[in-house]
């Protein structure tokens, strides 16, 4: 099998026949078959899709010589050696988003008979429970778009990109897991792949159903609540407050809004460092007129448009695009009461009509302390203020009154939650508000409409987690017993990354353990 990179095909001609054709005139030579290994879009004069094929020839030899082809790469994943060190208890797993599912996955296959527990509910009953809060604004704090099973990836676009290296191949053996769960074929070959979050329920069932197959457990409404630790081990865990799990091992996959559990870690002594992270608004455009702006006439032909948008203040504080939804809602994300946070959501079809993406500034010590928790708390306090401006609603205001310092009702679309028009400029400090909006001009010079019709809401607070839970060379942490994983210990940063986390420390607790019996 032989690899060839770099083919160009004309949108407009983008089928079997086209494909097999442009090959052979590359390769000046016929070929048996094909098979799309990459697949992303030029959009920068003629719309192309610039393909990496596999291909099956007669004559390897003599087609080698050609520009852009080599042999096909070995991409098969291997999983270490098993160790030797025998398990006096079953390891427990905190979390069932990505980083949760992808270790309980892999222990299980592997015979560590893990117990997955998840302070929320399973999914086919968390999403009852969030459109019944998107409707009433009646808040389960522990089962949300935030908590519950499938993390908050589950209320998200199912974004998959990530520009980490994979000399591991750990990413496409996520991606082949999530494909055998039900995710659409085309993210094993897809520039920009995602699942929607309409898919991602169903393939987060299947895994779970793949999970208890291989001998893992799940118990949901179980909250992680203390740690009892001996000599600085591990010796069980405290869940919902009086109810002991023995165990020796317990990977922290909480995701970056368990703020209660990063409370009681720190009072059991885990060690913990603040890191930055960015905060700002969402805004809304029609996806016509994004997908017009970036595709020309031909827009229609492809899928709703992608943008990633950056830009240094004079200042020297970044304004970025983040977590950018074609097709998709802003959503109503909150986990606690009294506090209100938004996110972006979108279906697999991305048909919803409006596009929106977060834009959020950097922020550091310097704007709200040198305190493990002030990050947090600084996040908490944009929260709150949030939620009181909006009487627990999404406050949202027109960009152009957002600059003017005005507010104006206007119709618009693409929100599941229950919103209201205010004034942001009363809920986010003044160097993020004046930042945003020296962005907005220099985002327009890439996307022409960016300011035209736009609606912001707010408040976009949890890009990623405030803080690190420190882990050493074997991914555990100052406590033996302990691995922090995913997103909510500082070690990823959306679905994939934090899948493959949680592989890596499933690999590193492996070469040191047999399979449970």
């Amino acid at each position: 099998m032989l690899r060839i990179s770099n083919v160009k095909i004309n949108i407009l001609n983008d089928d079997d026949k086209h494909i097999k054709s442009k090959i052979e005139k590359l390769i000046h030579n016929k070929i048996n078959s094909f098979k799309i290994v990459k697949k992303s879009l030029d959009a920068r004069k003629e719309l192309m899709y610039v393909y990496t094929f596999d291909i099956e020839v007669d004559n390897e030899e003599k087609v080698l010589k050609e520009k852009n082809v080599i042999r096909t790469p070995n991409e098969e994943y291997i999983f270490p050696t098993l160790g030797n060190e025998e398990l006096n208890s079953r390891p427990v797993v905190v979390g069932s988003g990505p980083a949760g599912l992808f270790l309980g996955y892999f222990l299980s296959k592997y015979g560590y008979k893990p117990i997955i527990i998840e302070r929320g509910e399973k999914i086919e009953n968390r999403v009852k429970t969030v459109d019944e809060f998107w409707k009433t604004n009646k808040l389960n704090e522990n089962s949300n778009p935030i908590f519950g099973e499938g993390g908050a990836g589950t209320f998200s676009d199912g974004k998959l990109n990530t520009l980490v290296k994979d000399k591991y191949n750990r990413i496409r053996e996520v991606f082949k897991i999530f494909v055998d769960s039900g995710a659409p074929e085309e993210i094993m070959y897809a520039n920009k792949p995602h699942i929607g979050t309409d898919v991602l329920r169903d393939v987060v069932i299947n895994l779970r159903n793949k999970i208890i197959s291989y001998g893992g457990e799940f118990r949901y409404n179980t909250c992680l609540t203390d740690l009892v630790i001996n000599n600085n081990k591990l010796e069980k865990i405290i869940v919902n407050g009086n109810e002991e799990i023995i165990t020796n091992n317990v990977f922290l996959a909480i995701g970056h809004s368990a703020r209660d559990t990063y409370f009681m870690l720190n009072d059991n002594n885990i060690k913990m460092l603040p890191k930055p992270f960015a905060v700002g608004l969402r805004i809304i455009h029609k996806e016509e007129q994004i997908s017009k702006d970036l595709y020309g006439d031909n827009y229609k032909l492809l899928e709703p448009a992608n943008y990633k948008l950056t830009y240094t203040t004079k200042d020297n504080r970044g304004v970025y695009s983040f977590c950018m939804c074609p097709g998709g809602y802003v959503i109503n994300a909150s986990s606690e009461k009294g506090y209100l946070s938004i996110n972006g959501m979108s279906d697999y079809k991305r048909d919803s009509g409006f596009s929106n993406s977060a834009l959020v500034v950097t922020v550091n010590s310097n704007d709200y302390g040198t305190g493990l928790f002030d990050g947090l708390n600084f996040q908490k306090e944009l929260e709150r203020k949030a939620y009181e401006i909006g009487n627990g609603n999404i406050p949202v205001q027109r960009y152009e009154d957002f600059v003017n310092n005005t507010v104006n009702e206007v119709k618009t679309g693409g929100i599941k939650g229950k919103y209201i028009f205010k004034n942001l400029n009363d809920i986010l400090p003044e160097y993020i508000s004046s930042s945003i909006k020296e962005a907005m001009p220099h985002f327009s010079k890439q996307i022409s409409s960016f300011e035209k019709d736009a609606i912001l809401l707010g408040i976009e607070s949890r890009t990623s987690s405030p803080l690190t839970i420190l882990r050493d060379d074997i991914g555990e942490s100052n406590i033996k017993g302990i691995y922090p994983c995913g997103e909510g210990a500082g070690y990823s940063g959306g679905i994939t990354t934090s899948a493959v986390d949680g592989i890596i420390q499933v690999e590193n607790f492996a070469k040191r353990f047999k399979p449970f019996n």
